[in-house]
């Protein structure tokens, strides 16, 4: 797996100083991410140098740069948990309490008129607390990014950075809510027992099978928005970017071969929203039997990866494992989403020499521009559940926002989540926009 590492190195300021160091990272076949210098003082450069890593990767590197006649390996840096030091969230409140009158008006004695008040008409909570503005994220952490089952504690860090996303992009409270328990129905339970604090619920890293039957019974019991963000989250983003290859190659979706490689969370996911939105013929593979009967309710064919690499026009891959699509299984012409973190299951630029019309990995094709917009759209209109609609109107916004030369439009663009908020507003009250 590869997990961005990050290096200090100091270079002597003169020519070719840096390029010497440059030289040795691609000598070791290593991509860099990001150069940054920090400072510059009494002739010497200190650089931040962001390389892909993996557990494989010669760790000789480091002694290869410090051996350079103009450089010095200093260490690694701490960028990434100093940015997660002390959490990356906070409650703030909506309003300065800076007199006595207003800590009576928001406290006590003055909030007993607002309990009183919902106590008698429930539905005033949605106007006089956060409830229109406050998600739970709740996970298990059995299907954390590519990392698997490591658990709810380990998976806090991935659902502050929803919550934060939430935040800045939406306006919305996202609340992480860890949950110790793999079986379904305790699950559920232990989410309708605090159901009444969030206007919404968020279903975030949950392993299949057990998923869908968390999300179906949330769904049948709650009249608020439940999402599964690994299932409807990956599906809205991947439908967008495919409306926006198949455009640019002349080619229909509803009339393209399209394969699924993986049916967990996110396969299934993409499956069923594809088959709703009308593609008539999609094949899938997954070693498991139960997903592949899945595949079949849902309308699709159980296929080969092989097979698939031979008849699809377009093909999907979420099953985590990297390098599983080999480069001379890629046809001329075929449209590939290698959508698994943080390593595709083929490089985008290897399916593209071996002819891909197009090729993307999920870096680029990620949940970040689905899942702020589609609940800050389901609060804004007080919907009791997510449908095919507001999904599909949501993968339309997402596509109608990607400039000319990118399937995908830039995810911390602020005005591509108020067009997905509005749109899926509208989808849910039925408006036509």
């Amino acid at each position: 797996m590869k997990i961005p590492e990050i290096l200090i190195i100091e270079t002597i300021h003169r020519p070719g100083s840096l390029a010497s160091v440059l030289q040795v990272i691609a000598q070791h076949g290593l991509i860099i991410e990001a150069l940054r210098a920090l400072k510059r003082e009494q002739g010497r450069t200190l650089w931040e140098v962001t390389l892909e890593m993996d557990e494989s990767t010669d760790r000789g590197l480091y002694e290869k740069i410090d051996a350079l006649p103009a450089a010095h390996f200093v260490g690694k840096s701490d960028r990434v948990f100093n940015r997660h030091r002390g959490g990356k969230i906070r409650t703030v409140a909506t309003q300065p309490i800076t007199t006595q009158e207003v800590l009576r008006d928001i406290y006590t004695p003055g909030v007993a008129r607002v309990c009183l008040a919902i106590r008698d008409r429930p539905d005033e909570a949605w106007e006089y607390t956060s409830l229109r503005h406050t998600v739970a994220i709740v996970t298990n952490g059995t299907a954390i990014l590519g990392l698997g089952d490591i658990g709810p504690l380990a998976g806090l860090p991935v659902m502050e950075g929803k919550a934060a996303l939430f935040a800045q992009l939406v306006g919305i409270n996202g609340v992480p809510i860890l949950i110790e328990e793999k079986e379904p129905g305790r699950i559920v339970e232990i989410v309708m027992s605090i159901e009444k604090s969030f206007g919404a619920i968020q279903l975030e890293d949950f392993a299949a099978p057990g998923c869908f039957e968390v999300e179906a019974r949330l769904r049948e019991l709650l009249r608020k928005p439940v999402l599964h963000d690994d299932q409807h989250g990956t599906a809205v983003v991947a439908l967008a970017a495919l409306h926006g290859a198949a455009r640019r190659v002349g080619r229909h979706l509803h009339d393209s071969v399209i394969g699924q490689v993986g049916l967990g969370a996110a396969g299934l996911g993409i499956v069923r929203l594809l088959r709703a939105h009308g593609a008539r013929r999609i094949l899938g593979t997954d070693r498991h039997q139960a997903a592949l009967d899945r595949l079949a309710i849902l309308g699709g064919e159980p296929a080969t990866l092989e097979g698939i690499m031979a008849n699809c026009d377009i093909v999907i891959a979420t099953t985590g494992v990297r390098g599983l699509i080999k480069p001379e299984l890629v046809r001329p012409g075929q449209i590939i989403l290698a959508l698994s973190n943080p390593d595709p299951e083929i490089e985008p630029v290897t399916a593209l020499e071996r002819g891909a019309a197009f090729a993307a990995d999920g870096k680029g094709i990620n949940n970040v521009l689905a899942f702020p917009g589609l609940f800050r759209g389901a609060l804004d209109a007080r919907a009791s559940r997510f449908d095919d609609a507001m999904l599909m109107a949501a993968a339309h916004a997402i596509a109608a926002m990607a400039p000319r030369d990118d399937l995908v439009p830039d995810s911390l663009d602020p005005r591509v989540h108020a067009a997905v908020a509005e749109a899926v507003r509208a989808a849910a009250v039925g408006e036509v926009v």
